[in-house]
């Protein structure tokens, strides 16, 4: 099968990509911060045309930042998805701020809403839920509304309520999109094993919960710097992935790279049309470049940057 045939490969660039793999690949998006970005000289030369860029807001950015970030990439002709994380937003006049300004000087029209990694509240939200319900992104033209997923788990939330509080929280959000005319999807952590994501992605559709999966996936980087990430973020069942791999003395100082993941979660998809992950949402641990660079050596016509298109 081509799919084997892919992994026995041993150069990182294939010649002739596997068509599943493309197929996953397609419409993939990235995340940058506002001091990552600034490394970047030019986007056009890395990302395909249109690419879906979220911008991560770690507390204590000012928002000024991330509004030239997003104006920068929306002038370079990319789709602009900065995040809103409730935990760091005082109250409602500063959420209508943020909103108004990437609008208005970014041309901004979507947004990930999640809680955030903050324990303690700033100000009036805790959860995306409360943001949401606000109105304000529906008032001022938002189209566009990503919500957070986890699928193995969330420390924040499984300390009160466990999964029972994650599947009510998710199913809260899929029938907020039901009673209004907001696209929808989940932007899910980074693993970075397939099985424990397929399992989670199909209880989501037993529970009937609709919303189309864009799947969170680390790019290539140096082991040791994953690690770090992913107890860091909490990643669980999927962290003996590369646990396994440290212990490979042929492997340890080799720079880690999604093709496992990505080809299993690709067949999974061929052979079930159906499958609710719809998207591959990269996190570029390793670099924007790196993982650039890789989209383009392994997903064929869906990794072309826009400068070479």
């Amino acid at each position: 099968m081509a799919l084997l045939n892919f992994r026995k490969k041993e150069t990182p660039a294939p010649q002739a990509p596997v068509a599943e793999v493309e197929a996953l690949l397609k419409d993939y998006s990235i995340e940058v911060m506002p001091r990552t970005a600034e490394k970047v000289e030019d986007f056009r030369a890395l990302l395909p045309e249109g690419t879906r860029v979220y911008i991560a807001h770690i507390d204590g950015t000012p928002i000024e930042d991330m509004v030239a970030t997003a104006a920068r990439l929306n002038a370079d002709g990319f789709k602009v998805m900065p995040h809103f994380p409730a935990r760091i937003i005082k109250d409602r006049a500063t959420l209508a701020d943020w909103i108004a300004r990437y609008q208005g000087e970014a041309d901004v029209r979507q947004a990930l809403l999640l809680a955030g990694g903050v324990t303690t509240p700033a100000g009036d939200f805790s959860d995306s839920m409360q943001l949401m319900e606000t109105g304000l992104f529906d008032k001022a033209g938002f189209t566009r509304l990503h919500v957070a997923g986890h699928p193995e788990g969330n420390r924040d939330i499984d300390a009160d309520g466990g999964r029972l509080n994650v599947d009510a929280a998710l199913k809260w959000k899929n029938d907020f999109q039901t009673r209004t005319d907001a696209e929808m999807a989940i932007a899910t952590q980074f693993a970075f094993d397939a099985q424990p994501i397929i399992e989670w992605a199909d209880s989501l559709k037993a529970a009937g919960i609709t919303l189309p999966i864009h799947i969170g996936i680390a790019g290539p980087a140096k082991l040791q710097t994953l690690i770090k990430f992913a107890i860091a973020c909490g990643v669980g069942p999927s962290l003996k992935v590369l646990q396994k791999r440290a212990m490979d003395v042929t492997k340890l100082l080799l720079p880690y790279e999604p093709t496992d993941v990505i080809s299993d979660l690709a067949a999974h998809k061929a052979a079930h049309p159906d499958f609710n992950i719809t998207h591959v949402h990269l996190f570029p641990l390793g670099g924007i470049k790196t993982s650039a660079t890789w989209v383009q050596e392994n997903g064929g016509a869906s990794g072309v940057p826009a400068d070479a298109a």
